[in-house]
């Protein structure tokens, strides 16, 4: 009965998509940790370190992961097409597992630093190459659905985060994050590398297997050979030689600037500090329940985006979350403005902001949340996609680390509300740079995405001559 169920290729897509996608759900937790946490580790009454953290600290705490993540991204780019997309995806869940131990044996602010810092260099990892993994497993049918497991999986962890942390101990928080990092970790030793691997690594008869498994017929995945044929280059120093090309480079330009936009709409910025920008806003609404909805919101759109992506494609889906993420923001500052030096907030104002937090993360999480890595594993070539993708990974992470470190600091420098209102210009902005500037990928393959964005399509002929 198990084996029937695996028949279909489409469902053993899904299925080891699914799996490799645990990992995120690990991630989530991790992303999510601060936002309970933060507030325990403030606690004076029930003291987790010898101290209560310090407002400078806490930033710290929170942003370091990304600035450490993103200067060790270099590490999947080199190890990614020697080693493989599943190695590198196990090598990176180690330091998940020492720093989830640092968190949890923490006595003083170093030890979680450390233990925040290792999570990041695991999530640079996996944020890397889970998406390159989905993308080169799946079909050009379900490419763009099975992208968005990745939102899924993650917001999955945030929620679990969001509903149990606030309401537990630290010990507990610390327990659950590092029981499921291993438990998340194990479906990996059994799942098969990504069939672009195999084939770039000379591994053409296993690749051949593995695409036939994955395509259910052998002429299918001989026919994605062919094309993989046109694109592989094997020489070290073409990694060199991508800087020389056209294509390359204006695709680092656009995905660079996509994932910069993405993490400037101020969206990580405000859930890492979630419970603590509830409880500033001064409403009878309880932050810790207030958290779990949005978790739940989170969820949910993740997989609204899932069921959607292949029916209406990337641009209008990423340009219609936009929008209402920038309504969100416009909301939540709306607020500040207008109850700046009340003593207390009442009828509708009470409600507005979690109104207003609901509608940014249900437009995020259905949108650019969901699609942003999926997008940018698709816009690079087969052959310049692991070198692309990790560069376009470290210039996010060092954004996401400036949004998160300086954003404590920038509410007090210019306050709340312009600080929202200032996410809100940057929505737009980046909605009007997609329309403008990426092209639909939705049912593409690959090579017709690098035709979409500007390059000549590659013969036989051309193929051999190299």
């Amino acid at each position: 009965m198990i084996f029937n169920f695996f028949d279909g290729p489409l469902v053993r897509q899904y299925a080891v998509v699914i799996l490799v996608n645990l990992n995120l759900f690990a991630c989530g937790l991790g992303l999510a940790w601060p936002s309970p946490v933060l507030v325990k580790l403030r606690d004076e009454d029930d003291l987790v370190l010898h101290r209560p953290v310090t407002e400078d600290e806490g930033s710290w705490i929170v942003s370091i992961g990304s600035l450490v993540g993103a200067f060790s991204n270099f590490i999947p780019a080199l190890l990614l097409d020697r080693i493989g997309r599943k190695y590198c995806i196990i090598m990176g869940v180690v330091p998940k597992i020492a720093g989830a131990l640092f968190l949890g044996s923490a006595t003083d602010v170093w030890m979680l630093l450390l233990g925040r810092a290792l999570n990041g260099v695991s999530d640079a990892f996996v944020f890397t190459v889970v998406p390159m993994y989905a993308s080169e497993v799946a079909s050009n049918a379900v490419r763009g659905s099975l992208g968005t497991i990745l939102q899924i999986m993650c917001s999955f962890g945030i929620v679990i985060m969001l509903s149990v942390g606030p309401f537990v101990s630290y010990s507990t928080v610390s327990i659950l994050f590092t029981v499921t990092v291993v438990v998340c970790a194990v479906p990996l030793i059994f799942l098969p590398d990504s069939p672009y691997s195999l084939y770039s690594k000379g591994r053409s008869e296993e690749a051949l297997r593995v695409l036939t498994f994955f395509r259910g017929s052998e002429s299918a995945a001989n026919l994605e050979l062919k094309e993989y044929a046109l694109e592989t280059k094997t020489d070290d120093v073409y990694k060199l030689q991508l800087f020389m090309n056209r294509m390359f480079l204006k695709t680092i330009v656009i995905v660079a600037i996509f994932l910069i936009g993405v993490q400037f709409i101020g969206f990580n910025a405000v859930t890492f500090y979630l419970q603590t920008v509830l409880e500033s806003t001064q409403t009878s609404i309880r932050p810790e329940i207030a958290s779990v909805i949005i978790g739940c919101i989170q969820l949910a759109a993740s997989f609204v985006t899932t069921l959607i992506t292949d029916k209406f494609g990337r641009k209008p889906i990423l340009s219609v979350t936009l929008i209402g993420q920038m309504l969100g923001m416009v909301g939540l500052g709306s607020f500040f403005y207008v109850t700046m030096g009340a003593t207390s907030v009442t009828g509708f104002m009470n409600f507005l902001p979690l109104i207003s937090l609901i509608l940014i993360v249900f437009c995020f999480s259905a949108g650019p949340g969901s699609l942003n890595w999926a997008l940018s594993a698709e816009l690079f070539d087969n052959a310049g996609r692991a070198f692309g993708v990790s560069i376009c990974t470290t210039i996010s992470m060092v954004s996401l680390f400036l949004t998160t470190r300086y954003f404590a600091p920038l509410m007090v420098a210019i306050g709340p509300a312009a600080t929202y209102w200032a996410f809100a210009v940057n929505c737009l902005l980046l909605c009007l740079f997609i329309v403008l500037m990426i092209p639909e990928t939705k049912g593409r393959s690959f090579a017709e995405i690098q035709e979409a964005m500007g390059a000549k399509r590659k013969t036989d002929e051309e193929s051999s001559v190299k």
